[in-house]
């Protein structure tokens, strides 16, 4: 026969030091214990391996060094009583009878959190009520989306899940993550509890077991396991070169490269675009400040002023939406008479060139013919426009020439700009689709078609039963015609 494995009684100092071995504690004076019963053993092992990774010291056996205990579905009565029980022996002993809430918010923070009345367990008071789900229109072009919102952390969770699913050329899985995501972002609350979520569209098992991993213990393991997987890391850097693609870059990944040095030594594999990107790699992978925006802005409406009198410049993408940084800066050119428009970024580009600021450029011719072509093509998501993908050298003001430690810095930095050009008609549509977002794009689309049955894209919009278009002069027009609430740029952040 076995012999029985000797009980260690509560309060044994030798089950207490080896359950505190593993790691030194970062909070001296706080002892954790994890009770049990409505937690489960395999919950409470997980837990005890997070708080002790955190720096938290938690004991396997319950004794008087423990300061602070954590239960989870317990009453205030359960957990005295529970108490009782546990400390019998041990005279004087009363620590902290805390809620799981506490535990997870700790978590979270990386420390422990002050100690609130809704965290205890002795104080027999209701809890206060999550606020109740809210009604979320279905689409992302319903709702407004500002650019600050009250769940950043569970959003850019679910966005790394996206686009690690578009990594991997599933566009599936990267929609369903993404308009999870803009859920969250549209939100009038943070969320605390998954309950919140019930009955909101587009928040699936997947969605939902990754967002309750987060409230309940900080961080999501599928996330993390993903921000640090080298496939990841390495589709991070290649996708941010000038030029590379998801499919490009997977090419090369299967190819065995890993690196921006891999890549320079077989410059034979790169487009004169690619090269091009890596050779300004440094500038174009740090993000643009709307200051340098709005300098290039200053730049731009000079030169095309310069070369057709009453053309306009605006700023698009991102920054209008309100942005204080970007990964590259737009602007839509236009002119209010008809036609006058044509040919003239070719004259620009050469201005720009003649000045010595333009380091690259691809240009674009525009192939609008018949607009309604380019509305049937709902799959194709460039326009026909004439455009410009460029790298400018933008020269920084005298005051950044020298940096805090007074070493002399670059008199330039290259920044990636686009420039497109509409024609007044459809300046409007154009407007709107290069505001973004893309998701909001995306979803404007798809409301326009499945519940108006009307095609929208950058150039117009169309009744394909009527064969018509229609004629509109601003961007609240697109909206009305719709039958949509008008949304401001800085509310289209989905």
């Amino acid at each position: 026969m076995l012999r029985k494995r000797r009980r260690v009684r509560a309060g044994s100092s030798r089950g207490a030091a080896a359950s505190s071995a593993p790691l030194p504690a970062r909070f001296p004076g706080i002892v954790l214990y994890l009770a049990e019963p409505r937690m489960g053993r395999s919950r409470r092992a997980f837990l005890t391996r997070l708080a002790v990774s955190k720096g938290f010291r938690v004991l396997d056996v319950y004794s008087s060094e423990v300061t602070h205990v954590v239960m989870e579905q317990t009453s205030a009565e359960e957990a005295i009583n529970w108490q009782k029980r546990m400390a019998a022996d041990l005279d004087y002993h009363h620590p902290a009878l805390l809620d799981i809430s506490w535990f997870t918010e700790s978590m979270a923070a990386g420390q422990p959190v002050p100690m609130e009345v809704r965290h205890h367990l002795e104080v027999a008071e209701p809890k206060k009520a999550p606020p109740s789900p809210v009604l979320m229109p279905a689409y992302a072009c319903q709702r407004p989306t500002p650019l600050s919102h009250h769940n950043t952390r569970l959003s850019e969770a679910l966005e790394t899940l996206a686009e690690a699913a578009g990594f991997n050329s599933n566009e599936g899985r990267l929609l369903s993550f993404h308009r999870a995501a803009s859920v969250l972002k549209a939100l009038p609350y943070p969320v605390t509890s998954l309950s919140q979520l019930q009955g909101l569209l587009h928040f699936g098992e997947h969605s939902s077991r990754v967002i309750q991993e987060l409230l309940e213990c900080g961080t999501c393991e599928e996330v993390e396991l993903v921000r640090c997987s080298e496939r990841y890391q390495t589709m991070k850097v290649f996708t941010q070169i000038f030029g590379v693609g998801v499919k490009t870059a997977n090419r090369w990944y299967q190819e065995g490269l890993r690196t921006l040095d891999d890549l320079r030594e077989q410059p034979q594999r790169l487009t004169q675009q690619q090269k091009a990107g890596l050779q300004h790699y440094e500038d174009l992978s740090t993000p643009v400040g709307r200051a340098d925006a709005q300098a290039l802005q200053r730049l731009v409406e000079a030169t095309v002023e310069h070369t057709l009198p009453g053309a306009t410049v605006t700023l698009t993408g991102g920054f209008r939406r309100g942005k204080l940084q970007g990964h590259d800066v737009d602007f839509l050119l236009t002119h209010p008479e008809e036609g006058q428009e044509v040919g003239l970024l070719p004259r620009v580009m050469s201005h720009l060139q003649n000045q010595g600021l333009v380091l690259y450029h691809q240009y674009h011719c525009s192939h609008l013919g018949d607009p309604a072509h380019h509305l049937q093509r709902q799959n194709h998501t460039m326009d026909a426009f004439e455009r410009s993908f460029c790298i400018l050298r933008l020269p920084q003001p005298p005051e950044a020439a020298m940096d805090v430690a007074q070493n002399p810095c670059p008199a330039w930095k290259a920044v990636r700009v686009d420039l497109v050009v509409a024609p007044s008609s459809q300046y409007p549509f154009a407007l709107l689709g290069w505001t973004g977002s893309q998701l909001f794009e995306r979803e404007l689309r798809r409301f326009s078609w499945q519940e108006k049955g009307l095609r929208l894209n950058s150039h117009g919009l169309y009744d394909p039963e009527q064969k018509a278009f229609f004629h509109v002069t601003s961007e609240e027009d697109i909206f009305k015609h719709l039958g949509l609430t008008y949304l401001p740029p800085e509310q289209r952040n989905a």
